[in-house]
């Protein structure tokens, strides 16, 4: 029996969307993007998203927005993505990481405070697993220091934590529609903001920095554009809009889904000797429930572990290696492992394992079940 470790929620009226349009003339930046980045901005009960082509554009242009730059410190965490550090590259600044809370995997108010300098110009928390941060209390600090506030919110489409929604707090919050997450297009991204003036901004600065996309040009009488700006190709198109449409309307259904096996898995593994679970969620807070990772007993070999598991046909991943003990990081900026010791250890012992609407119950317990059969060989 084979258990991925990931499957897509696509249906077949997805594919038809897109297929009306790869038939029709226009495939590019046009209507169907329009009516995603109108739909998905009522979701999140916010003013303005902008369709993008990743998560990883969508930081990028958001710490352009605000003036982050060389010479800039951005604070965030090392248990994330790359491309939340990575972005920070591309605008110029400098990641500055902090440690993370052994509970939640993610980074505080408190440690970020720690951490700001006179250089520091922007904060990005990352909502981790499915999880949001605390973003009362990180909106609060960057009022107080008149730092730059940026969600990487790939993980958290659906989150409410202290009634709050990702993007409602902060300058903007960034998504992703990469093949594992809870809504998909293959690849794709999306940011969303309170200004419609910061919205025209991403727009030009998505498509070259020109004047006129070609949905403008298309439709209207012709007219010379012009380039008012340094811009790039970031632009979310039709193709990639049109199946992430219908999502939008199941994407809470199967959020509760992905609850209800993570339930399922904590309490079938929870008599693992050794075994730690990431914190669940609060009473109170509302989760995408993105990934279901657990920590592996410190002597346990992971590499094993995976590797035991994809023979018996389950798949696993790591979320992930703590960012400052990849060798990129590690010979640019001459981190140790034990700079970030909790973020490491996590790094080091954290398994991934399956958790997707189409997942039954008997294959989170033949998941389970494997688990239980391999570790005591290892």
């Amino acid at each position: 029996m084979k258990i991925e470790f990931s499957k897509h929620n696509i249906t077949d009226e997805d594919i038809s969307s897109a297929n009306q349009v790869m038939k029709s003339l226009f495939i590019t930046t046009g209507p169907r993007v329009a009516e995603f980045e109108k739909r998905f901005a009522a979701y999140l009960s916010i003013q303005e998203a902008v369709g993008l082509t990743s998560c990883t554009g969508a930081l990028h242009l958001a710490l352009l927005r605000h003036g982050v730059g060389l010479g800039d410190e951005v604070i965030t965490t090392p248990m994330t993505f790359v491309a939340t550090a990575t972005a920070i590259l591309q605008a110029g600044a400098t990641p500055i990481f902090v440690d993370v809370c052994a509970k939640s995997g993610m980074i505080s108010p408190e440690a970020v405070k720690a951490a700001i300098t006179e250089k520091t110009k922007a904060i990005l928390p990352v909502h981790l697993y499915g999880r949001m941060a605390d973003m009362r209390g990180f909106v609060k600090l960057a009022q107080e220091h008149d730092l730059v506030l940026i969600e990487d919110a790939a993980h958290c489409i659906e989150g409410i934590r202290d009634g709050v929604r990702p993007g409602q707090l902060s300058h903007a919050a960034c998504f992703s529609f990469y093949a594992t997450k809870s809504m998909t297009c293959g690849e794709g991204g999306a940011l969303v903001c309170k200004s419609t003036e910061d919205a025209s901004w991403y727009r030009s600065a998505r498509h070259h920095g020109i004047t006129k996309d070609a949905s403008y040009r298309y439709t209207k009488k012709y007219e010379h554009w012009d380039m008012e700006m340094m811009g790039w190709k970031y632009n979310m198109d039709d193709i990639q809009a049109a199946p992430l449409i219908g999502q939008i309307e199941r994407v809470d259904r199967y959020r509760e889904k992905r609850q209800h096996l993570e339930s399922l898995y904590r309490e079938l593994l929870m008599e693992i000797e050794g075994l730690e679970f990431i914190e669940a969620p609060e009473k109170g807070e509302k989760s995408g429930h993105h990934l279901f990772t657990v920590l592996l007993p410190q002597k346990v070999s992971r590499d094993k572990v995976i590797a035991k598991m994809e023979d018996h046909g389950i798949g696993c991943a790591v979320n992930y290696r703590a960012i400052h003990t990849l060798r990129y990081f590690r010979e640019k900026y001459g981190y140790r492992p034990e700079d970030f010791p909790i973020a490491n250890e996590i790094g080091s012992r954290t398994l991934s394992l399956p958790l997707y609407p189409k997942l039954s119950e008997e294959e989170v317990r033949i998941v389970c079940q494997t688990l239980k059969k391999v570790m005591p060989s290892l």
